[in-house]
């Protein structure tokens, strides 16, 4: 079992698009990169903390691949957009990826070059050190699938969710 801490934006996207996939055991949703000893999301919400809003990606290797998985995670956000996803804006948004080893560092920069053969050279996306990952609220784990008809996740996270299912057919559960 892998685990990778991902950021592209809202993580409602990030678990939603990423639990439509076959390996893929669990989501969690939470916060990573920030200077402060806590993290929750009133506080992570002023942009102050430096933290990012973050998916913990789990999933078997044996059955989906890690460049698969990071290939998905440069398909359903634009790497390009710096503190920024769409009309969320704020330091949470950024892209990155917190890597817990040097092999999973260079996991992530072979993914970042990968990226920028469809994106060119704008990609922004950080390859930091995992630190510490809080877990975010319970309200927001899971949240596409208890709230599928609320607006944010019909206008923002289901086309998402479309975009990364159409392009990974082949691992869709």
């Amino acid at each position: 079992m892998m685990s990778f801490v991902l950021g592209g934006g809202c993580f409602w996207c990030l678990d939603s698009s990423f639990m439509q996939f076959a390996g893929v055991t669990d989501v969690e949703v939470g916060y990573a990169g920030g200077e402060s000893a806590t993290a929750d999301y009133e506080t992570i919400c002023g942009g102050k903390t430096g933290h990012v809003e973050v998916a913990r990606v789990n999933f078997d290797e044996t059955v989906i691949p890690a460049d698969v998985i990071l290939d998905i995670f440069f398909t359903l956000h634009d790497p390009t957009q710096v503190n920024r996803q769409g009309n969320d804006v704020g330091t949470q948004y950024r892209t990155a990826m917190f890597y817990t080893d040097d092999a999973q560092r260079e996991v992530f920069a072979a993914a970042i070059e990968r990226a920028k053969l469809i994106w060119g050279d704008a990609v922004v996306t950080s390859n930091e050190p995992l630190v510490e990952f809080f877990m975010g609220e319970e309200y927001h784990q899971d949240f596409f699938a208890k709230n599928p008809n609320q607006g944010y996740c019909n206008y923002v996270v289901l086309p998402k969710m479309q975009k990364t299912r159409k392009a990974f057919v082949e691992y869709v559960k």
